[in-house]
């Protein structure tokens, strides 16, 4: 009698391997898509936070600043100027179309290096690297802001790595009272802002220098200057009230703040009169900072105004901040 056995296939059949590679197929779909939707996520939080933490610096360092600004009325002393000055180079022509060189007094918190009144176990003054002294009494110290389209890291000309960068020049009150104050700009005097080039493009370190860099990616920055003004009513008799406006600057202008009021052709609707009444009394700083994706984009694409003016939009962040300033 001979038996038969069934046999056991071994391995699985076509259609088995057609399902199986139609579901894996699909698992390896669902990963990837899910994969590159949070890369994107990631990438787009950590560009915002990037964003905002060089937004936040250059915020908080101009409102220290601002909230201790120094003027002292009754002179025709130049206390702070602001120059409509974006850079003339950016990334593939695509430069900057708004920015201030702002030069002004304060008393900055950080002058003396932060060793403000420091003294050592003998009681004298904590000394510097050069041996000399750091805090020598001075309070008010000079302060200039300037964006500038470089390498933050050296001086390299080449354009794969230079941004937007904004820096910050404290001068220390010992030379500021020496170079820069007292400076009207009349009868053949220098101004401020000349009395300042020397701090802001040479000397042993010059405003661009790596010790002075604030924050980068920094688009555009706008100040706008809130002032009080006395002007007459029309009651009957009249009389005099306060009235706040704001001044923006644009191409060419320059706003200056002096001991015995302001100087800005950008108040076109204030008099002279006006203006000799005014006193600065708040500042509000806005910015605009790019993300590290959109700058490599802005090397390598040519935009129309229209175009570039959407793609600032949709690849960079905005940050504004109303600062007072002490009154004077």
């Amino acid at each position: 009698m001979k038996l038969h056995q069934n046999k056991t296939p071994n391995g699985f059949t076509l259609i088995e391997l057609l399902v199986s590679m139609v579901i894996t197929t699909i698992i390896i779909s669902v990963l990837v898509a899910v994969t590159v939707t949070s890369l994107d996520i990631w990438n787009r939080n950590r560009s915002e936070v990037r964003a905002s933490l060089q937004g936040k610096a250059m915020v908080d360092s101009m409102a220290a600043d601002f909230e201790s600004m120094v003027v002292r009325r009754g002179n025709d002393y130049q206390w702070l100027i602001a120059e409509f000055a974006p850079p003339s180079e950016g990334p593939n022509s695509n430069q900057s179309p708004s920015a201030l060189n702002l030069i002004f007094f304060s008393a900055a918190t950080d002058r003396y290096n932060g060793q403000v009144g420091e003294k050592d176990a003998g009681g004298q003054p904590v000394s510097g690297k050069d041996g000399l002294p750091v805090d020598k009494g001075g309070d008010i110290s000079g302060v200039g802001y300037q964006l500038i389209y470089k390498d933050p890291i050296s001086d390299q000309s080449n354009d794969n790595y230079k941004t937007f960068v904004l820096y910050r020049n404290l001068v220390n009150p010992d030379l500021a009272f020496k170079d820069l104050l007292g400076k009207d700009g009349k009868n053949g005097g220098p101004s401020l802002k000349a009395a300042f080039t020397p701090y802001a493009e040479g000397g042993a370190q010059p405003l661009d220098a790596v010790e002075n860099f604030v924050c980068e990616n920094v688009y555009q920055f706008t100040v706008k200057f809130h002032i009080d003004v006395m002007i007459q009513d029309t009651s009957v008799p009249p009389k005099s009230i306060t009235k706040n406006v704001s001044v923006s600057l644009n191409s060419g202008e320059t706003f200056i703040v002096t001991g015995n009021g302001l100087t800005s052709p950008a108040a076109s609707t204030l008099t002279a009169a006006q203006l000799a009444t005014g006193k600065l009394s708040a500042v509000e700083v806005s910015l605009t900072v790019l993300t590290d994706g959109a700058l490599k984009q802005l090397r390598g694409r040519n935009f129309t105004a229209e175009q570039l003016s959407d793609f600032i939009a949709q690849n960079s962040y905005q940050y504004s901040k109303l600062i007072p300033v002490p009154s004077y």
